[in-house]
């Protein structure tokens, strides 16, 4: 028996752009209705059973995003596509807010529509293992209520063809979600393609990701495919999105709204299909008030959001993780898994981390080095320049409250011979400038960290002769 034919729902009162589409379509073997009205479309929604459904945004009875919030009431699963007028970027952008899988832009290139519905057609599979065993839940582990939150975020988003931005402090895991973002979508089967953008030097960059031509320049040899053509059909992860020069940026944002690039020397441009997630630790909303990134590249990626925990938020999850750093280091160095004792468990919970899960996975592996028995105590931690978080007071007593909490998770040595309160403002001081360090010197994100106000953490760089700024 053959496969019957998906069936798609066209919505759009112009009667010679549907008779158009429904030539295109037919030739690629799919069925379609057509509504020239919001009420007829609901109409047909209500009566039939779609694969997918494209439509304009402008209706005599109404408009698309009207529709879409419709469908996301009674067909929450059905891909939506829109069509929007060219250059109209901000509506596009408000559909896929509200759920759209993606949009076409007028006048509609046949190919990218064949390319749009292949994928709103390709759905992927709905696991049948037990919860447990399912992707999401062996590439994200943890039970806390953010993770929980944040599978249940993933599996919307990746249903989509959105954009997709990814926020969290440095180690949380950004390029983790990203790659699970890509496999829980219909692009499964295509290329995840990682680029961390402050890896790649300035004047190599144009080439890297566009690619170049024999020739184009000196010591050009041969033709060169750039790393987004290698994303086409898959996902584009640009981690550190920020890093890139504002050059860079103008040449993206349009790779990304018309799906074509140019690479280095070509006559002429290249047709790539591919879904963009980028990530940042910075605030690329103050960068854009800074003018050190495009603010219409900055809307164009900031369609979904994902805010990744910081670690200590996360309760419990920090044993299920270092049980789970346990097991896959033990089994990589081919030796017995080693237990945590009790007090080692407590230690690890009252850690701050801030370098998040990366920085836990490098204080399991040091105290596997470091065990020479099967159980990993509190001694095989404390090595770890580790520090406690604590609340923080006002500017007079704030500095030995964080010292103190410092003081707390070190091991217990003799003080030295100065006393107490110069060495409290040695930690205090370390504290500062890794703080700092971690935030590239900025100062409101580091007073953010050490949860202070930048009143305070002035009042503490003046202190100790850190504060460069000329008066």
């Amino acid at each position: 028996m053959a496969e019957q034919q998906p069936l798609v729902l066209l919505v759009d009162d112009e009667e010679d752009l549907c008779t158009l589409m429904q030539m295109s379509l037919s030739r690629m073997g799919i069925r379609t209705h057509i509504a020239h009205r919001l009420s007829e479309a609901r109409q047909c929604l209500t009566e039939h059973q779609y694969d997918a459904c494209l439509t304009d945004l402008n209706l005599p009875d109404g408009n698309g995003l009207q529709l879409l919030q419709w469908m996301n009431e009674h067909c929450p699963s059905l891909p939506v596509a829109v069509l929007t007028a060219y250059g109209n970027m901000e509506i596009a952008i408000a559909a896929l807010k509200a759920g759209a899988f993606d949009f076409v832009s007028k006048p509609i290139n046949p190919k990218h529509l064949e390319q749009l519905l292949q994928k709103a057609l390709n759905k992927p599979i709905p696991s049948t293992a037990p919860q447990e065993d399912t992707l999401e839940y062996k590439m994200l582990i943890g039970q806390s209520l953010p993770i929980q939150q944040l599978r249940i975020t993933l599996k919307k988003i990746a249903r989509s063809q959105a954009p997709v931005f990814i926020t969290g402090e440095s180690g949380t895991g950004k390029e983790v979600v990203a790659n699970l973002v890509h496999r829980l979508s219909n692009r499964n089967e295509g290329p995840f393609i990682a680029i961390n953008c402050g890896a790649i030097p300035s004047d190599l960059m144009e080439s890297e990701l566009f690619g170049h031509k024999k020739g184009s320049f000196t010591g050009a040899t041969q033709d060169k495919q750039g790393l987004i053509q290698s994303a086409h059909g898959g996902s584009l992860f640009l981690d550190e999105i920020a890093e890139l020069p504002l050059s860079m940026q103008v040449k993206l944002l349009r790779a990304v709204q018309e799906k074509r690039i140019r690479p280095v020397g070509a006559d002429h441009e290249i047709d790539v299909d591919f879904r963009i997630i980028s990530a940042s630790h910075q605030d690329l909303d103050g960068l854009v008030q800074q003018g050190r990134f495009r603010q219409d590249l900055f809307f164009r990626i900031h369609v979904m959001d994902l805010e990744l925990p910081p670690l200590r938020e996360r309760g419990n999850d920090i044993l299920l993780l270092a049980q789970h750093f346990i097991q896959k280091i033990c089994s990589e160095w081919d030796i017995k898994a080693k237990a945590l004792t009790e007090r080692a468990q407590d230690f690890l919970l009252n850690q701050y981390y801030p370098g998040n899960v990366r920085e836990l996975r490098n204080i399991i592996e040091r105290a596997i080095t470091l065990s020479d028995t099967d159980s990993i105590d509190l001694p095989h931690l404390q090595s770890a320049p580790l520090r406690r978080s604590a609340p923080v007071l006002d500017h007079t007593d704030a500095s030995q409250a964080v010292a103190m909490a410092s003081v707390t998770s070190m091991p217990l040595k003799k003080l030295p011979e100065e006393g107490l309160e110069p060495y409290l403002e040695n930690i205090e001081k370390e504290i500062l400038l890794n703080a700092l360090n971690l935030t590239h010197w900025n100062r409101t994100l580091a007073a953010k960290k050490l949860g202070m106000s930048f009143r305070s953490l002035r009042y503490r760089l003046k202190k100790f002769g850190l504060d460069t700024d000329e008066e």
